[in-house]
């Protein structure tokens, strides 16, 4: 089985090709690739296949060729993954199965039809506008936070950290609590901090997240959208510009009155073959 092994601000994926939807492809099998010491290693796998070969892309085969059918780390499934889906479109473009037309290219996902624009390294995806709806809180260890529960096609909670605690002091090797009742598929948690002003930047945020079926990454794309979403609502902005800070890089988001563009570095690192039988127990 081929792969592709690609990363955007350090959350990686394993690509899998796959047009006609071929491959069998379980939550096993899916866990196993995302294995970091007996598999490949990722946050989650990007198969890619055409939208009219699958039955969660067939209602968009007319306005986008590829589907992204994306898997978290653990088997499961999301509806939507910002920085895979700019992983995605890099693979695309690499791969000659799609050229750039003007700033719209269409990837067809879970959540619905995204749009992505190329310019040399950086990637950005036009998402559906988040939209923050409700108060929440996430409880990690003794500690339990209030935050704005956000809709980007998936869902989060932000958690703003109270001044004097630090991101870096965060223990986020075990999931953080939230209300079941409110997020019965679960949810992404990101924990913030104000940042520093940054030129060409209405906010600045920094920002870790645990996710749902992947644990802590490096990196949330549909996250940052979130937590742009909730720092211009914090300052009585409707839309502008924010740069969010993550351990793997910065991404910077931009939420216009209909939508909201997520942009940064998307880069594919290897190629090769994986035996899928040697991955089962």
């Amino acid at each position: 089985m081929q792969f592709i092994k690609g990363h955007g601000t350090g959350n990686d994926f394993v690509i899998l090709p796959d047009p006609d939807n071929q491959l069998e492809l379980t939550a096993e099998l899916v866990a196993a690739l995302c294995d970091r010491r007996r598999g490949i290693g990722g946050d989650g796998v990007l198969r890619v296949v055409r939208a009219a070969k699958h039955a969660d892309g067939a209602d968009l085969a007319g306005e986008a060729e590829w589907f992204m059918d994306y898997w978290n780390a653990d088997g499961s499934f999301a509806e939507m993954c910002g920085n895979g889906a700019r992983v995605f479109v890099r693979y695309l473009l690499e791969a000659d199965l799609a050229t750039p037309a003007g700033v719209a290219l269409p990837v067809a996902t879970r959540a619905g039809l995204v749009r992505a624009r190329v310019e040399g390294d950086v990637v950005a995806v036009e998402m559906q506008r988040p939209r923050v709806y409700d108060a929440s809180t996430a409880t990690l260890g003794g500690l339990t936070l209030t935050g704005a529960a956000v809709d980007v096609g998936n869902p989060h909670l932000v958690c703003a950290l109270p001044a004097g605690l630090e991101l870096s002091g965060l223990d986020l090797t075990r999931a953080p609590e939230f209300d079941a009742a409110l997020f019965p598929a679960g949810v992404n948690v990101e924990f913030t901090a104000p940042g520093e002003p940054v030129d060409g930047a209405d906010e600045h945020t920094l920002m870790r997240v645990y996710e749902r079926g992947s644990a802590e990454t490096l990196s949330c794309g549909t996250g940052a959208c979130a937590v742009a979403a909730v720092a211009l609502h914090d300052a009585a902005r409707d839309t502008g510009t924010v740069a969010v800070d993550v351990p793997g890089g910065r991404l910077t988001v931009t939420v216009t009155d209909s939508s909201c563009w997520l942009a940064g570095p998307a880069v594919l690192v290897a190629t090769g073959e994986v035996a899928p039988t040697a991955l089962r127990p």
